[in-house]
Order: structure tokens, then C-alpha cells, then sequence
């Protein structure tokens, strides 16, 4: 089962030139993503620099995508923090603005253990009566969501699924064997995703897929389908997309590529900047070199 959708998009946030959130291309953004590949949006993520957006920002931001395609794809919105009651009131607000479910992030910088992991994404689940999808990226948060954690927090009825950006195929293996089996495993790395579908995973929570989302979208197809050999023809050919996504932090080498191969996203927020020339004709050349597939 894949309870939010095969291909979910992790979407950059466009700002104005001044460096407001720009709202009108929210709105034609999210169109874009569901009519190429996607089906389904995740919203202030850390594609979206989430750490430089206000909750009143956030929350517009859900509202703004759940207005745009909520008919018509799953919107996922990213309420975790590392502030377990901002995170509850974040959950509370996506809820009230029609999301489809959230997506928690690991608590970052304060190094929560096992248990206090537990508790937090439990109050998280408690906040509402939408589905959950954790978000295990360690090499973020300096924090692994351990595969027993996985399972107790897999008890709860709300909590469903996980992005696992842990980027070890040993780690997915083992979580998928000791987890429910209606209990679905994300792809949070495009590199990742062909392998993680093949020990069980059911799709990627993808930021290559606002540039080759049709491709994307037809490589995890066929890995759910039993076809490897189309799968594994298509990773590899994406793989330079992939690669040029994270020549420097994400999401700057994406906000550049989309100015040149699809409208203006503005630049990024400090402490980031606009990526460099050299990075942004590199991911366009992958780009177009991955156009014929």
C-alpha cells in the first residue's frame, strides 16, 4: 500500500525578489508538480525551507497548496519541529486548512533518545486525525529513528509510514522485515528509491521530480510492477539529475535549474544563497540529457 501516493514531491517554497513567500507561483508550482509525475505534495519541508519559515507562513502555505490541487493529489504538510508543542499546533492547523496528512521530521539539535522520540511523535499523531509519515533523515537531525522505535511507533493507528533518508539499504531492509506490512517506507533520497522499492518499499518523497517528474514516475511504476530491468535503465540514467540536485545544500541547485528550465522560484533564504553558475549548468545539462527518456 501506498497511502499518500507512489511519487510525492517535496516542494521548493518560491519567494519574490524582496523575499516574501510567493503565493501566486505556490499555486501554479503545485499544478505544475501534479501534472508531471506527482501524486502528492509534501509542503514545507526542508525542500522548502521549512527552517526559515514562520508557522503563519506555513500554515498560508498549506492552505495555499491544499486549495490549488487538494482535489486532485495527496498534500502532505510538514508540521514537525524540534518543538514538540509547535509541532502540535502546526498539526492542529494543517488539519483545519483541509491537508491530507503530515510529515514529522525527526527532532533536530537537541538529540532526543528512543523514548522521548516515541512521546514526541506520539503527541504528534494525538494532535489530529490526520495520517502520519516520520521523516528519518540522521544526517540532518543526529538522530536515527531506531528500526524498534519504528515498530512501537508503527502501533499507533494514525502513524503509517516513514521517509527513510537514512540512506543505508541495510537499515531499510531490516525495518521492512521487522515492520507491518501495511506499515509503507518512503524513499527520501532519488538515488535511493529503486532500491528501497525492491526490498519493499512502496515510493519517494522525491526533489529531482519538479525536474524529471514523468521519468520518476515511471521508474518507480515499473519497480513496484517486478520490472527491474526498466527501473534500474531509468535510475541510471537519472542518476546525474539526482547527483546535480546536491552539488550544494538543497534546495539551492533546484531553485536555480527551475529559474532557467521553468519560471522564477527567487532566490533562497539566508543562511543560504543563490547556487553558482557552475552548479546550475551542470543539473541543466542532466536535465536535458534525461528529456529523452
Amino acid at each position: 500500500m501506498a497511502p499518500f501516493g507512489e511519487v510525492l514531491t517535496a516542494m521548493i517554497t518560491p519567494f519574490t525578489t524582496t523575499g516574501e513567500v510567493d503565493f501566486e507561483q505556490v499555486h501554479r508550482l503545485a499544478l505544475y508538480l501534479v501534472a508531471n509525475g506527482s501524486d502528492g505534495i509534501v509542503v514545507a519541508g526542508t525542500t522548502g525551507e521549512s527552517p526559515t519559515l514562520s508557522s503563519a507562513e506555513k500554515v498560508a502555505l498549506f492552505k495555499a497548496v491544499v486549495d490549488a490541487v487538494g482535489s486532485k493529489a495527496t498534500v502532505l504538510a510538514g508540521t514537525g519541529t524540534y518543538n514538540t508543542a509547535e509541532s502540535i499546533e502546526l498539526t492542529k492547523a494543517a488539519a483545519s486548512v483541509g491537508a491530507h496528512g503530515v510529515m514529522a521530521v525527526t527532532p533536530y539539535y537537541s538529540k532526543p533518545a528512543q523514548n522521548m522520540l516515541v512521546a514526541h511523535f506520539e503527541a504528534i499523531a494525538d494532535a489530529s486525525d490526520l495520517p502520519v509519515l516520520l521523516y528519518n533523515i540522521p544526517g540532518r537531525t543526529s538522530r536515527l529513528i531506531e528500526v524498534p522505535t519504528l515498530v512501537r511507533l508503527s502501533e499507533h493507528q494514525r502513524i503509517v509510514a516513514v521517509k527513510d533518508a537514512v540512506d543505508n539499504i541495510v537499515f531499510t531492509s531490516r525495518s521492512r522485515q521487522a515492520l507491518p506490512e501495511d506499515f509503507a517506507i518512503y524513499s527520501g533520497s532519488d538515488q535511493m528509491t529503486v532500491p528501497i522499492i525492491a526490498v519493499g518499499g512502496v515510493g519517494v518523497v522525491s526533489v529531482a521530480s519538479h525536474l524529471v517528474g514523468k521519468p520518476i514516475k515511471r521508474m518507480v511504476s515499473a519497480a513496484r510492477a517486478g520490472d527491474l530491468h526498466e527501473a534500474t535503465r531509468l535510475h541510471r540514467a537519472l542518476m546525474a539529475t539526482f547527483d546535480a540536485c546536491f552539488t550544494e545544500p538543497n534546495p539551492v541547485p533546484l531553485k536555480g535549474a527551475m529559474d532557467v528550465l521553468w519560471e522564477p522560484m527567487g532566490p533562497p533564504r539566508l543562511p543560504l544563497l543563490p547556487a553558482g553558475k557552475a552548479t546550475v549548468e551542470s543539473l541543466v545539462e542532466a536535465v536535458g540529457k534525461a528529456q529523452s527518456l
